[in-house]
């Protein structure tokens, strides 16, 4: 602060005794704001080198007459934020000194808004108060830092700070702890391009961090004439310095005098005015040492481009860039930031890969693991008392956490330790959030209410409501035999068959003595033979080779229907059907009591939302309760979470049965602190066991039903088979009947044209005349005359041939 005033005292002095129409220099911005309202006053052009604060273009016209040739503070900004999002920092702490006059509330909105963008937030600020105003300097920062020691946020951002006082916090630093492995310090400007001109210890300090510094470029002939002339008179006034490399604060002091300079060769007027002049130097358009010089509201409007630099030892490398339209590239002309910074960074601590950002565990502070101590089924998580009061953890949960671990291990380290937790899992979720707890792991559900405090990992199981109910036997067994076919099925079938025993009829009738005699004789025969054949047991002889083919097919027809609806009527004979009460609305009605698990959000869930009654609902404490709570009635039905559900089906598989209703919820996953990057690597490893099998065979592992389950699958329901499952077959044989029986009856009408031949009729014989002969011959009452003896068997055969004939004669024609 007393340095501002001495400034601002000196600037006054310059203009009212010395004269100055422009003053150039100021550093800071809390200098540069005073300096600029005397230049208001007074009406003459300020040049600062003071970074700019993100404030709106109406802002100059506050301080008209200053003009900044400076690095934009907002593009530095976007800068860490790329970095940020680059190594996928979830939270971070920014530190910067106090500044009574402006610019830190609008920097650090628009860090907020840039972070949160990515999906980073802001663990913590800590603000500093200057360097000179600390009676005991050393003491105040370590308090702080020491506060800062107890989160768990790594990534720290030195937003703006004086040299002396970023020396002072990086030596506090070291010493309680927080430049060691898994901590990131990312330090702007202000500090990366002036850090060398400190001395060697304290440039050690800040081994392993990352600065951001303007890009200019040193290959140009401008530059290496000043970097000689500069190095030359550095070294003569300044022999004790070991560097005398020239910052960009000395390349934009260059080219503020160079801007004056071109300002006043470009005014053609004798009288120079402060007015006159600051107008040329707003309108100056030159490519200077650190860059292009062109102004817009009074500050660079050129695209601004970073070196990322990351200091090693005394010295720091470049080791990639940033500009406001490429963002992070390997090359300073670049679109690829694929491989920008893997295997070029020396982080704190020797670290070989990259930083956590994170307070990650260690053998004497492990991460500290809740397990849920009562749960209701403990084949997920169980825990059990050693006789040396040593507890033992197991269960599905636990193996699968033993499995992430070791996909973790092949990265890091990761000690734990277990405690069991006896409370709810509201609770145990809760000791996440206020930092009792590391994690927690179990069989804990994610949802949303619990998703805003905590960080969930990857569901490794699915999860979702289910309602378990009694199963019986079907009682109305009576009519169980037409089940296997639906009605259409039974109607279409029995159709067919009599459309086949018609055509059998025709096609044997004529030719066949089985099929011969009276005509109720020859339908009681046709009926015998299909419905003999439905079980291969007909015993009539077949004459015409198409009632062959047709019989052949229809036996096929018949062969699939018998098996299918033997396998059908198996199935129906041994399922088992849910107790009338699955209908929750049903229920509910009823006022019927139902069970779940009184430590979960069940029961919440089932009040709020299913609108159940609370006295409606009983909490059960373990999964061994439910079976006799449900057998004596004390409960209608059961609702548990879809893990669960199984679980208990797999035990009770011909007692008990789901409803295929699910409300599906997040699933099963463990918990972590918000933005640890230890839930990110977790969730990661739970992909690895899940593709690899290995999370398929714990669950193998855990809840494979028994051979008795497995061959005793109860189901809600089994379909009766349609008439789609059969209409090709049907259609084949259907198809093959009637061409059968339309290429009998093309033969039979040329044995008819053949007939009329031989007959000596009337010439005049009217169409119905033959028709009606024509139907008589095709039943056989009309016979063929005969063209050679015929040797009859017996004498039974021959009376009957006779009264046949005779019965023919006696019918009028």
């Amino acid at each position: 602060m007393y340095e501002s005033f001495v400034n601002l005292m000196a600037a006054e002095e310059l203009i009212k005794e010395k004269g100055a129409q422009v003053i150039v220099g100021m550093e800071s911005w809390q200098e540069a704001a005073l300096v600029a309202q005397v230049g208001k006053n007074a009406q003459i052009p300020i040049l600062s080198f003071a970074t700019p604060a993100p404030t709106p273009p109406s802002t100059s016209l506050r301080r008209p007459f200053l003009v900044q040739i400076a690095t934009n503070e907002t593009a530095q900004i976007n800068c860490i934020v790329s970095i940020i999002s680059f190594f996928h920092w979830r939270k971070v702490i920014v530190i910067y000194e106090e500044e009574p006059y402006g610019g830190d509330p609008a920097i650090l909105s628009l860090l907020l808004e840039a972070i949160h963008k990515v999906g980073s937030e802001l663990e913590y600020r800590l603000v500093l108060p200057p360097l000179s105003s600390m009676n005991d300097p050393q003491g105040v920062v370590r308090e702080e830092l020491l506060n800062i020691l107890s989160k768990q946020c790594r990534a720290f951002i030195l937003l703006r700070s004086s040299l002396p006082l970023a020396m002072h916090l990086f030596r506090e630093a070291k010493d309680v702890g927080l430049l060691g492995s898994d901590s990131v310090w990312i330090v702007t400007e202000s500090i990366a391009s002036i850090v060398h001109t400190t001395n060697s210890s304290d440039i050690s300090l800040i081994e392993g961090a990352l600065g951001i510094e303007s890009y200019y470029s040193e290959t140009n002939r401008l530059y290496q004439e000043f970097y000689s002339q500069f190095r030359q008179a550095f070294r003569r006034d300044y022999p004790e310095e070991d560097n005398s490399q020239p910052g960009v604060y000395a390349l934009r002091a260059y080219d503020g005098i160079t801007t004056i300079t071109n300002a006043l060769e470009n005014i053609t007027e004798n009288n120079i005015t402060s007015t006159t002049l600051f107008d040329k130097i707003l309108s100056s358009n030159f490519l200077g040492l650190s860059g292009q010089i062109c102004f817009k509201y009074g500050t660079l409007s050129n695209n601004q481009t970073f070196r990322i630099v990351n200091f090693i030892g005394k010295s720091h490398k470049v080791i990639g860039f940033w500009s406001q339209k490429s963002g992070l590239s390997k090359e300073r002309i670049s679109d690829d930031s694929a491989n920008v910074f893997p295997g070029m960074v020396h982080w704190p601590g020797d670290l070989r890969r990259v930083p956590k950002g994170w307070a990650m565990p260690t053998s004497e502070r492990p991460l500290r693991i809740g397990v849920p101590g009562r749960t209701s089924f403990e084949k997920f998580v169980k825990v059990t008392e050693d006789p040396n009061q040593t507890n033992n953890y197991k269960g599905f949960c636990i193996d699968v956490f033993n499995a992430v671990k070791k996909v973790l291990e092949e990265a890091y380290e990761l000690p734990y330790v277990f405690e069991a937790y006896n409370g709810s899992y509201d609770d145990i979720v809760n000791h996440v959030y206020n930092k009792t707890y590391d994690a927690v792991i179990g069989d804990v559900t994610i949802l949303a209410g619990r998703w805003d405090h905590v960080e969930f990992t990857h569901p490794f199981a699915e999860s979702g409501l289910s309602m378990i109910v009694p199963v019986k036997k079907d009682s109305l067994k009576a009519w169980m035999f037409t089940k296997p076919f639906t009605m259409e099925m039974w109607m279409v079938t029995f159709a067919i068959l009599i459309y086949t025993m018609l055509v059998v009829w025709f096609l044997e009738h004529q030719s066949n003595p089985d099929f011969g005699g009276p005509l109720r004789n020859q339908l009681g025969t046709v009926f015998s033979f299909m419905f003999s054949s439905l079980f291969f047991a007909h015993r009539e002889k077949l004459h015409s080779n198409f009632t062959r083919v047709v019989v052949v097919v229809w036996m096929f027809v018949v062969l699939i229907l018998n098996s299918s609806y033997t396998a059908s009527l198996s199935s129906m004979l041994t399922v088992q059907r849910l107790q009338p009460l699955t209908n929750i609305e049903l229920l509910k009605k009823n006022n019927s009591v139902v069970g779940c698990d009184g430590d979960s959000f069940v029961r919440k869930y089932l009040v709020d939302v299913l609108k159940f009654k609370s006295e409606q609902i009983k909490n059960v404490s373990s999964e061994y309760y439910y079976d006799d709570l449900l057998k004596n009635g004390s409960i209608m039905a059961a609702f548990l979470e879809l893990p669960y559900a199984n679980v208990l089906i797999n035990e009770y598989c011909t007692a008990y049965t789901a409803s295929p209703q699910h409300y599906r919820f997040g699933g099963l996953g463990f918990v972590f602190q918000k933005g640890s990057p230890i839930a990110t690597d977790v969730s990661k490893a739970i992909l690895t066991i899940s593709e690899n099998g290995q999370l398929k065979e714990i669950q193998e592992t855990w809840f494979s039903p028994s051979k008795e389950c497995l061959l005793a699958r109860t189901t809600l329901d089994t379909d009766s088979l349609s008439l789609g499952s059969f209409f090709g077959l049907y259609l084949i044989t259907i198809s093959t009947s009637t061409i059968c029986f339309l290429l009998f009856c093309f033969h039979l009408v040329k044995k008819f044209r053949h007939h009329l031949k031989s007959d000596f009729t009337p010439g005049n014989e009217s169409v119905w005349s033959k028709a009606d002969r024509f139907l008589r011959f095709s039943i056989g009452e009309v016979k063929t005359p005969f063209k050679a003896p015929v040797l009859l068997e017996n004498r039974e055969t021959f009376q009957a041939s006779s009264s046949t004939e005779a019965e023919m004669a006696e019918t009028p024609h």
